[in-house]
């Protein structure tokens, strides 16, 4: 099936030139901002970067999406710079695809098509890895043309009477790989809906044992992961590139009201993502959508963090998980400490109500996770309790699910003062002293 998959661009190619055409004079900054980024896309890919050209274009063209002289003019400084490889951070179509590697010569992939092979990177699971397929997949099918395009210029065989020739081999061979296509991406759907069936069993098995949940979300490069370490010291990926987590992640830390939260890490946003991607890893990001809380990370030191927090309240709308109680972490602030007027204008645009902190240096983490127990006060109760010690077996479950403050025995009584889940203080009311 590789035929039809999406081309291995990182044992291909070395040499970038990145392009990013805007079409608005006002969009300028905004442009150049997301060329930058996806400058760190493709180095997240192993890709060098020999140059770049955020470019406006006062007319959309059909064929090369800018007009043909200023694609000529690009080829040439691609050229010039030995690039083996252009870049756009624009949506290509299929035919402006092709059009622009006929012109040039050169491999031609746009923004999609590089985070398609980041999450090919990444994934690690099964679901992930069926995410990653279905979404390859469905970009690769209207670019089988483009696949097959050598043996259309070897030309068809002759054909005989007045029918005309006969379809070229590549024209027959794209038939038959759009079958195999369509047939293989029917498949991967099964296949997920059967994981996400078996996942939601597993969930619902957590909901039953009342453990509490929160994603981890935010943009990409934001450290949810060095956070997630820090945490619960977990040995989870920790990369300064983008993308560095796919796959959910969920580890336990033990709060100081007795409970134990479940911390899942989630695949990170960014601007721009397209739409069929969004739903390909829905289920990924469905962590976010059945958690208690979110807990929203953002780069305090990032020029772009206001842009990058509404990136990810977007998103979280479309997943249907923006009325979710959120708590707002601005991390790396050990970068921007120096700097009064910047810590002022997080505050001012957050209300006061986020928490700064460093994962890398564990400041102020103790605040985060007193946050964490304010999310969950309704969760457990103070309780002080006079339980016979005929019933050790409250004694242990208390040990076990709550948390004790203190313990003291009076005749046949175990005196308990203790933090108790409400999924287990039903167990000792009567007991309650």
């Amino acid at each position: 099936m590789a035929m039809f998959d999406v081309k291995e661009k990182p044992q291909m190619v070395e040499r970038a030139f990145l392009i990013g055409a805007y079409f608005d004079r006002n969009d300028g900054d905004r442009a150049a901002s997301l060329l930058k980024e996806l400058g760190e896309l493709v180095d997240t890919l192993q890709i060098g970067i020999v140059g770049q050209d955020c470019c406006f274009i006062r007319n959309r063209n059909t064929r090369y999406l800018t007009g043909t002289g200023k694609c000529t003019e690009l080829i040439e400084k691609a050229h010039e710079l030995e690039a083996d490889c252009i870049v756009f951070d624009n949506e290509l179509s299929p035919m402006q695809q092709r059009a622009w590697e006929e012109e040039s010569g050169i491999t031609v992939i746009d923004r999609e098509e590089v985070i398609l092979d980041i999450f090919k990177m990444r994934a690690q699971t099964k679901e992930a890895r069926l995410q990653v397929d279905l979404a390859r997949m469905q970009y690769s099918l209207p670019r089988l043309t483009r696949m097959w395009s050598h043996l259309d210029r070897q030309g068809g065989g002759g054909g005989g009477g007045g029918k005309g020739a006969a379809r070229g081999e590549g024209e027959q061979q794209i038939e038959v790989d759009r079958r195999l296509a369509r047939k293989r991406i029917d498949r991967i759907r099964a296949d997920l809906e059967d994981v996400r069936k078996n996942r939601q069993t597993q969930r619902k098995q957590r909901a039953d044992d009342g453990v509490p949940h929160a994603a981890i979300v935010g943009y990409t490069n934001a450290g949810k992961s060095s956070l997630l370490n820090q945490l619960a010291g977990a040995t989870v990926l920790a990369e300064d590139k983008l993308f560095a987590t796919l796959d959910p992640t969920t580890r336990a830390i033990d709060l100081d009201n007795g409970q134990v939260l479940l911390l899942t890490d989630t695949v990170g946003f960014v601007r721009n993502l397209p739409h069929r991607l969004v739903e390909a890893f829905k289920a990924t990001l469905e962590e976010a959508v059945l958690s208690d809380f979110l807990v929203h990370v953002l780069d305090a030191s990032a020029e772009e963090v206001f842009s990058f927090y509404e990136t990810t309240l977007k998103v979280l709308g479309e997943l249907g998980a923006d009325d979710k109680p959120t708590i707002i972490v601005l991390n790396k602030v050990d970068l921007i400490e120096d700097d009064p007027e910047r810590m002022q204008e997080l505050n001012a645009y957050f209300e006061g109500k986020a928490i700064f902190i460093s994962a890398t240096s564990d400041k102020n983490l103790d605040a985060l996770l007193n946050a964490f127990c304010d999310q969950l006060v309704d969760r457990v109760a103070r309780m002080e309790l006079r339980i016979p010690q005929s019933r050790q077996d409250l004694v242990a479950l208390l040990h076990r699910e709550a948390n004790i403050l203190e313990q003291d025995y009076e005749g046949n009584d175990v005196l308990l003062t203790a933090i108790v889940p409400h999924v287990i203080a039903h167990k000792v009311e009567e007991f309650r002293s």
